[in-house]
Order: C-alpha cells, then structure tokens, then sequence
C-alpha cells in the first residue's frame, strides 16, 4: 500500500500570529506534531509558503504508511488535537486551515 500524506495548510493574518503557530507545532515536549506522530505518522514537518502574495500560510505535513494508520489517527487522535488547535488558532483568530489527503505515487 502507498503512503499517505496528510497536509494542513494554515492561512494566518499576521507574523505574530505564524510564530506563534510555527512554535505550537514545533515546540514542547510533546509538540504538536510530535503527537501526531506518536498517533500514527511516521514522520512530521511544518513548512512555511515564501514568495507568495497574499497573507501568510504554514502547512504541517504528515506521513502516515497505510490508509489504515491514517484512519486509526483520524478516529482516535485528531478529535483532541483538532479541537486544542481550533481552541488556540481557529477562525475566532482570523486562521483558515484547509486539510487534504494525498498518495505518494513515485
């Protein structure tokens, strides 16, 4: 079975703002991507658009090995992380995420 990659893709309003959602995927013990990670991924990275008009975007990105880790993720893990980052970076904070689901085909 191919890989999957798990994107989100943050639209932010402002630089403080992108910092402070750079640390909270980045940083403490366990980080947030860390936790992902420990739930099924196995391996996490948090990237950041450069060059690009318009507001500032981050997009966390996840490997999971199988559709099924994945699955097991999204019923068992995501619901509390979903709603800790919604809590701290959700539309109330002017923030726009958009997920998607990709198979690595090469």
């Amino acid at each position: 079975m191919p890989d999957l990659v798990y994107s989100v893709c943050a639209t932010l309003p402002g630089e403080a703002l992108v910092q402070a959602y750079i640390a909270w995927l980045t940083e403490g013990h366990p980080s947030h991507i860390e936790q992902v990670v420990q739930g099924g991924a196995i391996e996490g990275s948090a990237w950041r658009e450069v060059g690009a008009a318009g507001p500032p975007r981050v997009m966390a990105r996840y490997v999971f090995p199988s559709r099924e880790a994945y699955d097991r993720y999204v019923r068992e893990v995501a619901p509390s992380l979903r709603a800790d980052g919604l809590a701290k970076f959700g539309p109330q904070a002017g923030v726009v995420m958009v997920r998607s689901v990709s198979e690595v085909q090469a």
